[in-house]
């Protein structure tokens, strides 16, 4: 424990002031996202995504970010899933991107919404045949027999839809996460961190805060 207590780093790659970021969190992520693309981050798209069911119990897991805009975040996942299940019964979630590379976290929370079927066909066509078919035969957590019985039910999919269309299943498609807070974590040396929250208003507006680190 003595060596886990003692693993720390010193943060001082960049500094984050109210003064100097975006009027709205949209663009304020968009000039981080370049940043982590110019700086070829591996997996920059890996998020974490944590849900809860209805008695308050929580699950988090690393999913991947397939798009965002002003509308906010993307992923897609099999809708019959322990999250997919848990974001019917409370559709809530939050985000978290850490790029340590550039010393730098983002943490969204949100209202969570299905997309449009045609959005959810659009990214499902686009994936490797592979992925599809994936997507088809596992029954995402589910307790299965053993791998033995995920190939064998991989390769029934396969022989079925050699000749076929490989569609999205219905029970597969994608998630929006509608923000309703963003926080801008910029790591800073002694722990004193820059943290800008944005917190949406009732008039469509964003509230820009500094939380103490």
């Amino acid at each position: 424990m003595e060596e886990i207590a003692g693993i720390r780093k010193e943060y001082k790659l960049q500094s984050l002031s109210e003064n100097d970021v975006q009027s709205n969190p949209f663009d304020q992520f968009s000039k981080w996202w370049n940043e982590a693309i110019q700086s070829k981050i591996e997996e920059v798209n890996a998020m974490t995504l944590a849900t809860a069911s209805t008695d308050a119990v929580p699950s988090a897991r690393i999913v991947l970010l397939k798009g965002f805009d002003k509308k906010g975040f993307l992923f897609f996942t099999n809708y019959n899933s322990y999250k997919g299940i848990q974001l019917l019964e409370n559709p809530r979630a939050s985000l978290v991107f850490f790029w340590k590379e550039l010393e730098r976290q983002v943490r969204i929370t949100g209202i969570v919404e299905k997309t449009s079927a045609q959005a959810s066909d659009e990214y499902f066509n686009s994936r490797p045949a592979g992925s599809r078919i994936g997507a088809i035969a596992s029954p995402q957590s589910q307790v299965i027999k053993d791998r033995h019985w995920l190939e064998e039910n991989e390769e029934k999919v396969r022989e079925h839809l050699v000749s076929e269309e490989i569609k999205r299943p219905a029970h597969w498609g994608g998630y929006c996460v509608k923000p309703v807070s963003i926080e801008f974590w910029q790591g800073r040396p002694n722990r004193l961190h820059d943290r800008i929250q944005y917190t949406l208003q009732d008039d469509g507006g964003w509230l820009i805060e500094r939380l103490a680190p």
